[in-house]
């Protein structure tokens, strides 16, 4: 076990942070950027977007004092290739980077992307990332190979170690099984710090990451910083510290969201204690759907169909928040398009500093987050999915979704106490639904707007030229090279 979490279990208690209170300073005149992504988190999870058995104070003074976007969408709705997108503002097809990566995967994000970390570092700004990567486990794909000074956190996702809940269910059925993952591992900057990261070190995870946050933000507190807070959970297997186990009254799905909740609490303090609260803009968000399969210890994606792994809605759209005292409005609402593949844009004009110079599909906006009236920026959106699928392609109102094979639950439940159900396979015709009158996609209406669906074809050509489509046998001309 991390020497780290025995002493820091027992310190951390809500409102500790107390203790480590900051001088006051004059703030910097570059803004700080906080970005908390969460692992797995559904679209109706937390208590600003319509959560019932889930406790979250802390994201509902995020709601309150900032701005929701409820048509908020990322790149792909599995980790490694979600986070690319989120780190160069690229849909993720063309930086080369699909699925998921596991332990023995040799490749990587490709050290010729700029990421966020890296725009920033180029304006003296100081950077971290505290959690979950997953996007490459060798030393010339971890964080500081990609912009941070300093990473602490798990290298890919925390259900790929020799208890995988597959792996157990397969115990369960009394079905001899051999271990398909290494011991998962604890890294510190390139050094691993714990070799075999056991179920009670997990369970310290989200209150390790966040004392190193506020630690990050107590020490620079004098310069301006981007720190990245990747959150393990609420990714199963779901692990929670005493502080929040058995609390919310609802299971431990609730528990871990409540911890994570609590989490943000803890960076608006600190913030605040060092007197660069109104000078800081903090994203919230979530790397894509629930994972559907595991029942009660999954999350609910609300009104949107399917979930995590599918290119529908539930998928794909996720809770968004942001709020940057007297830049963003308080208490309000954006239902406009917008993607995550746009925070690096958006960072970058914020803080005056250079795009890329490779071509990136993410779009400014800043307008989108303090102009009401605002418009998208985004003509279309492809939603990309498997090994090169171009799956639908929607713009602000209509999405078209193209034939392909899907996973589902059909209705049924998922699994209970972190041993998943199993997904039947479907397969989807030529669907054009209306999300902004049928948001859950029940109603295909094709055949009532053909020029719709033609007027989509022709842009999901330009998107295939691209970036490729293995559903159509088309190979993208501006893909760029991953990492190897």
């Amino acid at each position: 076990m991390y020497p780290y979490f025995l002493f820091f279990n027992a310190f951390l208690i809500p409102g500790a942070w107390s203790l480590l209170s900051c001088p006051s300073y004059a703030e910097s005149k570059l803004p700080n950027v906080v970005l908390i992504f969460i692992d797995d988190l559904g679209y109706s999870d937390i208590g600003p977007f319509s959560a019932t058995q889930v406790s979250t104070p802390h994201l509902d003074r995020l709601a309150r004092e900032g701005r929701r976007f409820t048509d908020f969408i990322v790149s792909s709705a599995v980790c490694s290739a979600s986070r690319a997108a989120l780190m160069t503002g690229c849909i993720h097809e063309r930086v080369s980077v699909s699925g998921a990566f596991g332990p023995s995967a040799k490749v990587g994000l490709a050290s010729s992307e700029v990421t966020i970390a890296e725009i920033c570092k180029s304006k003296g700004y100081a950077t971290a990332c505290f959690g979950k990567w997953h996007l490459g486990r060798q030393d010339r794909f971890l964080p500081t190979s990609q912009g941070f000074d300093r990473y602490f956190g798990l290298p890919y996702s925390n259900d790929m170690w020799p208890f995988h809940p597959n792996e157990l269910a397969k115990k369960v059925a009394g079905t001899p099984v051999a271990a398909n993952f290494p011991p998962l591992p604890l890294i510190e900057n390139t050094t691993i710090v714990d070799a075999e990261v056991t179920a009670d070190d997990q369970k310290q995870l989200t209150t390790e990451y966040t004392r190193r946050s506020v630690e990050f933000i107590r020490e620079n507190r004098n310069e301006p910083f981007f720190l990245y807070l990747p959150h393990t959970m609420v990714h199963v297997p779901l692990f929670v510290s005493s502080k929040f186990e058995g609390k919310s009254g609802a299971g431990l799905f609730a528990d871990v969201v409540q911890e994570v909740d609590w989490s943000v609490g803890q960076i608006l303090d600190a913030l605040r204690d060092c007197n660069v609260d109104s000078n800081t803009l903090i994203l919230f968000s979530s790397d894509n759907g629930p994972w559907l399969s595991y029942g009660d210890h999954a999350g609910s994606a609300g009104p949107f169909r399917e979930g995590k792994g599918t290119a529908w809605e539930g998928g794909v759209r996720v809770p968004t928040l942001m709020r940057w005292p007297g830049v963003i409005p308080s208490g309000t609402s954006c239902s406009q398009l917008a993607s995550t593949i746009d925070i690096l844009p958006t960072i970058t004009s914020a803080i005056g500093a250079e795009l890329p110079s490779s071509k990136i599909d993410g779009k400014d906006i800043r307008a989108l987050m303090t102009d009401d009236n605002a418009l998208s920026p985004h003509t279309t959106f492809p939603y990309y999915f498997g090994n090169n699928e171009l799956q639908a392609i929607r713009d602000s109102r209509w999405k078209l979704v193209f034939p392909h094979r899907y996973r589902s639950l059909q209705g049924r439940p998922g699994g209970t106490k972190g041993i998943p159900a199993t997904y039947s396979n479907k397969e989807t015709g030529l669907e054009l639904y209306d999300l902004r009158n049928d948001p859950s996609e029940s109603r295909d209406i094709a055949a009532m707007h053909p020029q719709v669906v033609q007027r989509l074809q022709f842009e999901a050509n330009h998107w295939r030229a691209e970036l490729g489509d293995k559903l159509t046998g088309v190979k993208g001309a501006a893909v760029r090279a991953i990492g190897e």
